[in-house]
């Protein structure tokens, strides 16, 4: 199977991953942002608990990120939608992520590579970071003391956001889970906001821009 070219419209496309087709959907920065050049891969939560590319919370980190002006991927993990395999505990996962993150840097050699995650899908990118070395981590829900975070090595422009009322990943587990590692990050901690985020997607849209737009290679052409 031979990879597409990187589309020139948003759209869905087909890649080839490690064990089977990746079901991928590109997004191009909206129309009346100027492009920054930067493509930000966006990883879901657990796929055996539903989790998929259309999740509500993986949709707004990539609204958000559009309207910064970044190029946003988003792809389903082996096993889910049209993604072939079998769930592999985030081990084969973070193998899809670096199949999905070599076509971007194949295809786009001249932007920047972020990654972002919700829950399962910041527990893979932070896995994935030492060895893919984005310019910016967004760690979204980070399930610390549920998932083998050890060895992790986040790059230094790294944006950690967690609901103080999550019901699923302990806020204190991550809050001491941030302390012990002693990397450099920057935590948001959302009051009264639940880990899906309900009734506070536009909130959480909120620290992604507040957060995000330093690190933008052009931050004075970005969107207020």
């Amino acid at each position: 199977m031979h990879n597409p070219p990187f589309p020139t419209e948003s759209g869905t496309l087909t890649l080839a991953g490690p064990v089977g087709a990746l079901e991928v959907v590109v997004d191009l920065p909206k129309a009346d942002v100027p492009a920054q050049p930067v493509v930000a891969i966006v990883c879901h939560p657990l796929s055996t608990e539903g989790g998929t590319l259309h999740n509500k919370v993986v949709t707004m980190v990539a609204t958000t990120l559009r309207e910064l002006g970044i190029t946003t991927v988003r792809f389903n993990f082996r096993s889910v939608g049209a993604s072939e395999g079998s769930f592999d505990h985030g081990n084969g996962e973070q193998d899809d992520l670096k199949a999905v993150a070599a076509w971007v840097r194949e295809q786009q050699p001249h932007a920047t590579l972020w990654l972002a995650g919700f829950s399962f899908g910041a527990f893979v990118s932070l896995r994935a970071a030492a060895d893919l070395q984005p310019d910016v981590l967004v760690s979204i829900a980070p399930p610390a003391g549920r998932w083998d975070f050890d060895g992790v090595q986040p790059p230094a422009n790294w944006l950690v956001i967690l609901g103080e009322d999550d019901e699923i990943v302990d806020p204190q587990a991550v809050y001491d889970w941030l302390e012990e590692l002693g990397a450099p990050h920057e935590l948001v901690r959302m009051p009264e906001t639940s880990h899906f985020f309900h009734r506070k997607l536009i909130d959480l849209r909120g620290a992604l821009t507040h957060g995000l737009k330093h690190w933008l290679p052009n931050p004075d052409s970005a969107s207020a």
